[in-house]
Parts: structure tokens; sequence; C-alpha cells
């Protein structure tokens, strides 16, 4: 069996791709912190320690590079790039050093800024936050890599949307929870388009290009289709749980006139809020990708996006998710 490492994959995404993944690679998880769920597969390590890579990468085919500073709220900001940009390059390093020629590279489509119209891979970058520019900086070093030895490298770029699924606590997951509750306030009127992506897909299109990997370039941009709208949405959550959902609706200005309040209040007090002008940015904003190069590549995903938001729900809302294990999103 091909031995893989994947970096950064004691968390969400990884987890759920080492299962998919154990009995076709020999697996090594490289992450600072230990895997709840493959202890015995966890190398302890962080992708900021030189040493540590180059140690982990002895013997080594293939990386899955998944480790990433993610959250709307890093401080300082110095980590989007410490991590992510001087990270990867890290990684590269230990790479080299150890002969290893095929990365699989998550970014994100927050390289394409917000509200853009329906962006392909070969939309220019424009990302708004640190977390979207790190990102590109990190495509921009990958690049770079490949263009070194291109006949003989291989790098496969996959920018997810937002990702959910079970065990999350992101962002998708309040919004559903709030949604499940009852007490859900629509800030806008609900007609922008939200793309998302199932983690049993994402970890089916990472095993796929694992099985499929290539010398040269390629990027995806992966969304589960078709888009659903915020109304849409609710709706899904009322037919998944078998109830009714009434919904508030708030016009946008005041939606960012409470979120403008409560960054100015965790600036005061040092804590953290759910709500904030950019979570209320974001959650107005249309995120719509064209993902029909995905699609097209001969992968077939297993779940379509009604049956991952129906496993979700029941196993968040329903079943209540009895083992108690949570990861933050990615």
């Amino acid at each position: 069996m091909k031995n893989i490492t994947l970096i950064g994959a004691s968390g969400f995404v990884g987890t759920r791709l080492t299962d998919l993944i154990k009995d076709e690679f020999q697996i090594k998880i490289f992450d600072k912190q230990q895997s709840p769920f493959f202890q015995g597969l966890t190398t302890l390590g962080d992708v900021r320690n030189q040493a540590e890579l180059n140690n982990a990468l002895q013997g080594q085919e293939a990386v899955v590079l998944l480790a990433a500073e993610h959250r709307d709220d890093v401080s300082p900001t110095s980590l989007y790039y410490d991590v992510n940009v001087q990270g990867t390059k890290n990684v590269l390093e230990a790479m080299d050093k150890n002969g290893v020629k095929n990365i699989i590279f998550t970014s994100s489509v927050a390289v394409y800024g917000l509200n853009k119209q329906n962006p392909n891979e070969e939309h220019p970058a424009d990302p708004f936050n640190h977390y979207g520019k790190s990102k590109w900086q990190a495509e921009e070093v990958l690049q770079e890599w490949l263009n070194k030895d291109p006949d003989n490298r291989s790098l496969t770029i996959i920018r997810p949307t937002v990702i959910f699924g079970e065990r999350n606590r992101g962002n998708v997951y309040n919004l559903l929870k709030q949604i499940a509750s009852g007490k859900f306030l629509m800030v806008g009127k609900g007609t922008n388009f939200k793309s998302m992506a199932y983690v049993g897909n994402i970890a089916a299109f990472i095993s796929y290009h694992l099985k499929n990997s290539k010398p040269g370039y390629q990027v995806f941009n992966y969304i589960d289709k078709p888009d659903l709208n915020m109304n849409d949405l609710v709706a899904q959550v009322e037919k998944s749980l078998d109830k009714h959902i009434p919904s508030t609706h708030f016009p946008y200005w005041l939606g960012m006139l409470g979120g403008f309040g409560f960054d100015v209040l965790s600036k005061l007090t040092g804590k953290k809020f759910a709500v904030s002008s950019v979570r209320v940015k974001k959650f107005c904003a249309t995120t719509q990708f064209d993902a029909s190069k995905a699609h097209n590549c001969g992968f077939k995903a297993p779940y379509t996006l009604a049956q991952g938001l129906h496993n979700t729900l029941h196993y968040e809302f329903i079943n209540k998710n009895k083992d108690g294990i949570t990861f933050e999103s990615e």
C-alpha cells in the first residue's frame, strides 16, 4: 500500500478522510493535536517546525495538506501567514528532503472574495480577509514548487466552499441549530445563495484524486450542487426534522449595525461572540461558485446535498451525537 501522510488530519475533514481510506493506504496523521479516533496513526507535530516535518515525511509517497488557521477571529492575524503560508513552505521543503513529489492541498473559495458571479477556477483571486489572502499566498508557493519540476511533480489544489457534516461545530452547524430551534432571525430577504459541501463528499473527492494523481497541476472548486438559498435551506430543515419553522426577517443594515455592536463589545471585554460584522456580512453574501470541473472529472459524489443535510440534522438533533466528540469548522 502507498504511504501517505495527512497533515492536519486530527480534525473534522481529516477524520472522515482517514476513516474512508485507511484500508487502502498506509496512513500517517501529522497534527499538533491527537486524533480522537485514530490515536495509533497520529504523530504529534507542528507545520511550523521544520525538523518535525522532515522526520514525519521519511518514506512517504504523497501528502494531503489540511492544516490551516481558519477561524474568523484568529489573533494575532500573523498566525494565518505563519501556519497557512510558511507552514506550506515547510511542508514542501520536507517533501523535497524526502523525495515526495505528490501533494493535495485544501485551499478555499475564500480566495475569490465575496459576492462574485459564480466564479470558476480561472477567476482572478480577490480575497477579502486574512484567511483568504493566506490561502492564496500558499497556492502561489505551491505553484512555484511545481514549476521547478512540472513533469515529475503532482499538485492538486481543492478549493472547497464551507464544509458541514456530523460532529462539526462551525458556522453551518450554528446556523442549522438556530433554524431547528424555531428562533431563527433571517437577516435580509433570504434569497442569497449559500454554497455548501458535505464532509462525506469532500473526503471522497480527496480520495478520488489520491487514487488518480498524475504529474502536473490540477485545481478544482468543490461545491455540492444545486446551491440552496437561505429560504431553501430553512425548507430543507423543516422537511428533515418534520416541523414548521417560523422565521423573522431583519433588514441587512440592522443586522450589520448589530454586528458592529458586538465587535465593539468584543474589543472592550476580550470575549468572543457568535455574532460579528464579518459573520453578518458572510451570512448575507451570495456564495455561489462554478463546480462543473469537479463534477465532470470522473468523480461521482456519494451523497446529494439534501442527503448530507438530512444526515447531519438527524445525527445532531435527533440522535443527539451520543459519543459527544465534536470538531471546529475547517
